[in-house]
């Protein structure tokens, strides 16, 4: 089956070899939905009314960016700040049993982000889009989530037994201004893998790297550590024995480049002895070497045995209903824009989309943002205040004249000298 909706194969301006293998892609790969926000974009997607009453409701911009690779292509960005946004788009349902999942889009962060997601979901069953909110149950979410310095991440979080499951490993996400496509992939085997710009970031189990069912194995509750069970490393070498005299070493010294001072008087001040110092043959408390120890066993470790509690779940991986792709985040700073939105079964056909979009494009849009970020530090510079230079002269003139320059610069012995350092900083508030 091959679904494939809000693009056009024909209009975007490909090499016919790129178009004729894209062409072959989709004979091959079920793609159960598809969006590049052409024309008619607004049909297939549904703007909640989420936060709506509450006047905190986002509004999407339907825009290639402030810099792009092709201004032509357009995605949806998020345009005011401290809202919550959440729109969403329904495909015919289906269940992902004994297939490969397939879930990519891309995302630019145009605001250099401080706080917020860049995440989409994909929810079952059946959905009221115009409520779709915060609190609406979804089966995977998916995409970066950055938050001051500690969290540069990429979610991906699985509903199972209706818990959201977050991954248990670290995937550092895209911090920049451009555009990224990030991928994630779901076999029936219950493997994935996790791709920014088609580059493979993570991969592992479902068994593994989430806490979806219990774990198979767990430590024996009843096994104890043997009491004749060595766990010492190292050991007092018997062999060894501290040196005749050893005790005998002083802490101290008297300071051999000490001499009596000539003031000093034995029978007013006292008999007169030398400070100590240190003694640097004094080396602390006899203690034995140290020596491998040949009874060590190791750090003891209670046996795994199975879990009683743990039962397979043949289909873990398996989302029966899957039926609409949304968007729904919250934005201290807005301009985060989405594109091409992928649900498919072939990670070869989302290599290609990724391929024909972001990557036909990424240079020229590093070009676009480079010249927009030198536009933007020459008007910085052009509005930085100019340095006075009349300014400068009169200070030079009042140095040359000397005599009134220091008489203008005297206190006057009846002012408040409080009052006036009241007055600059208040000027400086």
């Amino acid at each position: 089956m091959a679904i494939v909706r809000g693009r056009s194969l024909i209009a975007t301006p490909l090499s016919l070899a790129i178009t004729i293998s894209l062409l072959l892609a989709v004979a091959s790969a079920a793609v159960f939905f598809e969006e590049r926000f052409d024309d008619g974009w607004e049909s297939r997607w549904v703007k909640s009314e989420w936060k709506k009453d509450e006047n905190m409701a986002g509004e999407w911009n339907y825009t290639s960016g402030k810099w792009s690779g092709d201004a032509n292509d357009k995605g949806i960005q998020t345009s005011e700040d401290y809202r919550f946004y959440a729109i969403s788009a329904e495909f015919p349902e289906f269940s992902n049993k004994d297939k490969t999942l397939v879930f990519q889009f891309s995302v630019k962060h145009e605001q250099k982000l401080d706080c917020g997601g860049g995440y989409m979901k994909l929810l079952s069953g059946e959905v009221d889009q115009k409520k779709f909110g915060g609190d609406t149950p979804y089966s995977v979410m998916f995409g970066p989530d950055i938050c001051g310095y500690t969290t540069k991440k990429v979610h991906a979080i699985l509903t199972y037994n209706d818990k959201n499951n977050l991954i248990k490993k670290d995937v550092p996400c895209e911090t920049d201004q451009l555009s990224h496509v990030y991928t994630f992939i779901l076999r029936p085997d219950a493997t994935y893998s996790i791709l920014i710009d088609n580059v493979e970031k993570q991969t592992g189990s479902l068994y593994s790297d989430w806490d979806l069912l219990p774990p198979k194995q767990i430590k024996d509750p009843e096994a104890k550590k043997p009491e004749d069970w060595d766990e010492k490393e190292f050991i007092a070498d018997p062999e060894d024995t501290k040196p005749e005299g050893y005790d005998d070493i002083p802490k101290e010294v008297a300071d051999p480049d000490a001499k009596k001072p000539e003031d000093w008087d034995d029978e007013e001040d006292g008999e007169w002895t030398a400070p100590t110092i240190p003694n640097p043959e004094y080396k602390g408390p006899w203690k034995a070497k140290k020596i491998k120890n040949p009874n060590y066993k190791g750090k003891w470790k209670a046996p795994l045995i199975d879990n009683p509690e743990f039962k397979d779940d043949p289909e873990l991986y398996v989302f029966p209903k899957l039926k609409y792709v949304g968007i729904e985040l919250w934005q201290v700073k807005s301009g985060t824009l989405f594109d091409n939105v992928l649900v498919s079964d072939d990670p070869e056909y989302a290599k290609k989309v990724a391929e024909e979009t972001w990557g036909t494009q990424k240079d020229a849009e590093k070009a676009a943002f480079d010249e927009a970020e030198k536009k933007r530090e020459e008007e910085e510079s052009k509005s930085e205040p100019a340095v006075d230079s009349d300014a400068d002269d009169g200070a030079e003139d009042s140095d040359v004249e000397g005599e009134d320059a220091e008489d203008d610069s005297k206190v006057d012995p009846n002012e408040d000298p409080a009052a006036s350092v009241d007055d600059d900083v208040h000027d400086e508030l």
